[in-house]
C-alpha cells in the first residue's frame, strides 16, 4: 500500500522513571484549537526550516515552558480523517526524561503530572488508550489511526517495533 505523504508533526511527554519503569507522565490539558479540552502531549506542526527533533522542542518551550535535553523516539502515529483531510498528519512521539524549567501553564496549555494508574484516556483522544500504554511499558511502535466522524476510531494498526 502507497502512504499518501503527511504532514509531519511532533508530541513530547516528559516522564519521571523509577526501578519499575516510567512512574510518572506529564499531561498537558488543550485549551484552544485543534484537540481542545483534551489531555494530550505537547507538540504541533513542524515548520519550514526545521528538524522534527527541533519542532519538539520548540513546542515545549512554547506550551510548557520547559527546555528538553533529551529525545527518546518511541513511537511515529500516522492519523487519518475522511471527512476532513486537512488534518491528516504523521507524529512523531518522544520521550523526554531531562529538561530546565518545571511545566508551566502556557495561553494554550494547562500541564499536570500523572502516575500510570491515573492516566485520564477518558478525557484523551480516543487512540492514545490503544498505543500509550504500549509505550509506558517500554516499547516502540508505528501505528495508524483513521477517525470517522465525531473523533470515533474507524480502523486502526500497530505493529511494535524494535527502533527507529
Amino acid at each position: 500500500m502507497n502512504e499518501p505523504e503527511l504532514r509531519n508533526a511532533t508530541l513530547v511527554f516528559l516522564i519521571k522513571r523509577s526501578e519499575e519503569g516510567v512512574s510518572n507522565i506529564c499531561l498537558a490539558m488543550k485549551k484552544r484549537g485543534f484537540g481542545m479540552n483534551r489531555w494530550n502531549g505537547v507538540g504541533g506542526k513542524v515548520i519550514a526550516e526545521e528538524t522534527i527533533e527541533e519542532a519538539a522542542k520548540r513546542e515545549a518551550r512554547e506550551e510548557i515552558g520547559v527546555s528538553v535535553n533529551d529525545l527518546q523516539k518511541i513511537a511515529e502515529l500516522s492519523f487519518y480523517f475522511p471527512h476532513n483531510p486537512a488534518w491528516d498528519q504523521r507524529v512523531h512521539v518522544y520521550f523526554s526524561e531531562t529538561w530546565e524549567g518545571e511545566p508551566a501553564e502556557s495561553e494554550e496549555m494547562n500541564p499536570k503530572w500523572f502516575s500510570f494508574d491515573e492516566i485520564p484516556f477518558e478525557n484523551m483522544w480516543p487512540d492514545d488508550i490503544f498505543w500509550l500504554p504500549e509505550v509506558i511499558k517500554g516499547k516502540m511502535l508505528k501505528a495508524m489511526f483513521k477517525f470517522g466522524e465525531n473523533d470515533i476510531v474507524e480502523d486502526k494498526e500497530i505493529n511494535i517495533i524494535e527502533g527507529f
